[in-house]
């Protein structure tokens, strides 16, 4: 507006407190709006993915893509692969802080086009964190409210394939813009050339604690044994950062607090606004009955107000609506995939931009907008016929 740049959660918060400041909500309502588990959720991955930035596995990381890759053309399957993979694992949002520097690395090494580049990256986390409960915050969200038996085992089962063949969407819509040669001059964000040998070490355990607790997590669903929830997982990865590095601190410091803190806002003012009543009387929830309304509800509500307020604003609709598996899974694709349309339709993709810009690289919006529209409304086919015929 004018000289003044605004930030989404610098937004986020000033509505929080103007709802407390004017008596929509009290106190003591919008400190118990404010979901715990996942903001102990999302501090615990953050937590982890700062530390593989700081401990220099990003270096590794990157000569093992190349390595692994050979060329510019197979570079870009191994590139969407890991970007995809990892998002499942570590919430797309910290992989968008770790993924952007060393997406441009590879982009120098290989003269990729910055743009493609970036595009790709935002698709990659977006899309692979589809079938995974903790791949995003929003999907959490639903696997929250949902609160199916085995919440990896039902995301997997009914989103999997259908992200593969997204995936494989995103090679060939962007295999053009990927090889195309860049004239420009391009100048790398630095990455630690020798990793933190104790800081790493510390990480590789934690990550291994992650991917333990959710193999136990997922075993112990088909014994009917107790599940650790989500929350305590991602608080277990990040003990051992907080107990045994050195720079914890620093660490701690690093992280995205803005993030948090627009989290804890959100909730607040989402509840104040669900509280009001409008946004049941403006949006026709009670037509949202079948999969494709579902998810094309999904895709252009959060392009207004962003994937996870609309989950948040959701919530009291999936508790007395008794949506079906499909229809869940229906939001939680739809709400994601959103954010391949446009930048603000994920928080990922404004990590990334705000990352980019720091190396002095960015995207525009109707760039944006002009690859990213057909990718989602294939990828919006492909999820609805999915969850048609075999949820």
């Amino acid at each position: 507006m004018g000289r003044f740049t605004f930030r989404i959660w610098q937004v986020m918060t000033v509505g929080a407190v103007l709802v407390l400041l004017t008596g929509e909500i009290s106190l003591p309502e919008a400190l118990s709006a404010i979901n715990p588990d996942v903001m102990i959720f999302l501090f615990g991955m953050f937590v982890v993915g700062e530390a593989v930035s700081a401990s220099g596995l990003l270096a590794r990381i990157s000569d093992q893509i190349c390595r692994v890759a050979g060329t510019r053309d197979r570079l870009l399957p191994v590139f969407i692969c890991v970007m995809a993979v990892s998002s499942a694992f570590l919430i797309n949002d910290t992989v968008a802080i770790i993924g952007t520097p060393l997406a441009l690395s590879l982009a120098s090494r290989y003269r990729i086009p910055p743009a493609a580049v970036l595009l790709v990256l935002c698709f990659s986390l977006t899309t692979g964190s589809v079938p995974s409960p903790i791949g995003n915050p929003q999907n959490f969200l639903v696997a929250t409210y949902w609160n199916p038996p085995e919440p990896f085992v039902s995301f997997a089962t009914g989103l999997l394939v259908p992200t593969i063949i997204s995936l494989c969407l995103i090679v060939l819509l962007m295999r053009s813009r990927w090889m195309k040669v860049d004239d420009g001059t391009f100048v790398p964000p630095d990455l630690p050339l020798a990793p933190d040998t104790r800081l790493a070490r510390v990480t590789i355990l934690s990550m291994a604690i992650l991917l333990s607790l959710i193999g136990i997590r997922i075993t112990s669903s088909f014994f009917d044994l107790p599940l650790f929830p989500l929350g305590t997982i991602a608080l277990c990865a990040a003990f051992p950062i907080l107990l045994l590095a050195e720079q914890r601190a620093t660490i701690i410091r690093q992280i995205d607090w803005r993030t948090l803190i627009f989290f804890a806002a959100m909730f607040v003012l989402m509840q104040s606004v669900y509280d009001s009543g409008w946004f049941q009387s403006s949006v026709p929830f009670t037509d949202l009955t079948t999969i494709p309304l579902i998810l094309a509800a999904s895709i252009i509500l959060s392009q207004l107000i962003s994937n996870v307020p609309f989950i948040a604003l959701f919530q009291p609709v999936i508790a007395v609506s008794g949506l079906s598996s499909g229809s869940m899974l229906a939001l939680a694709a739809g709400s994601t995939i959103a954010g391949n349309l446009t930048i603000l339709g994920a928080a990922s993709n404004v990590i990334v931009i705000q990352q980019a810009e720091k190396a002095g690289f960015s995207i525009r919006f109707r760039d944006f907008l002009l690859a990213g529209l057909p990718l989602t409304l294939l990828q919006a086919l492909v999820y609805a016929l999915w969850l048609l015929y075999f949820t």
